[in-house]
């Protein structure tokens, strides 16, 4: 699941980015209204996390353009601006919620938990294939109804994965959706996560595969029993 922060603080982003890829999430940081308009024109997101005082405006401004272009975003204002008003004005703006600094970083990601639960963020109901079931809401995965807990990056990969089921993902949208764009990532390692995941999806019994498309990606499908 993949998150726009936009945040002009180095420090506080890069906390902030690491609690959320500790969490399993590609997280595409920028620093500045304009580059956040050239992030959304370009890749989805499911959250965009927007700070209000950056050095080319108020982050407000991009929430009409998620609201043009991405309607089934949720939107976090992260704020020092915490008067009553400057609140309101934010969630009148459009903003799910609004989170005002200094915050903590556990609330942070409950807030951000709780607003993909809501209906609009993502409604669709569990995706089941094989033995397999995933929750698009909760991002939770059942094996038999049974819970199976993945690595962070092998959740990402198997999302990813399911919500394509049965079509091919390219390499370069499944390791955007795993890493962002402004992490590096060496040219073997989705490889070894896809190898990791696969081989974990066979002990469990998932009834599932993951085939490769030479030079193009990977696809999920199911198995015979």
């Amino acid at each position: 699941m993949r998150i726009l922060l936009v945040e002009d603080q180095s420090e506080l982003a890069g906390e902030i980015r690491r609690r959320m890829r500790r969490d399993g999430f590609a997280v595409d940081h920028v620093g500045s209204v304009g580059d956040a308009l050239e992030a959304l024109r370009a890749h989805s997101y499911a959250v965009a996390m927007l700070d209000r005082r950056l050095p080319d405006g108020d982050g407000l401004a991009i929430v009409p353009e998620i609201r043009r272009r991405q309607p089934g975003s949720r939107v976090l204002v992260l704020s020092a601006l915490d008067a009553v008003d400057e609140r309101i004005n934010g969630l009148d703006a459009g903003a799910d919620d609004y989170l005002t600094k200094p915050f903590d970083l556990d609330e942070m990601m409950a807030r951000i938990r709780a607003a993909l639960r809501r209906p609009g963020a993502d409604a669709a109901p569990p995706i089941r294939v094989g033995a397999l079931e995933f929750d698009p809401a909760t991002r939770a995965v059942a094996i038999d109804g049974r819970p199976a807990v993945f690595h962070h990056r092998e959740l990402a990969l198997l999302e990813g994965l399911v919500r394509r089921a049965g079509r091919v993902a390219e390499r370069e949208a499944l390791a955007s959706e795993i890493w962002g764009f402004d992490e590096p990532v060496q040219s073997h390692a989705l490889t070894i996560i896809v190898s990791r995941v696969r081989a974990r999806l066979q002990k469990l019994e998932a009834r599932v595969d993951i085939h490769m498309v030479r030079g193009v990606g990977y696809f999920l499908c199911e198995t015979e029993e």
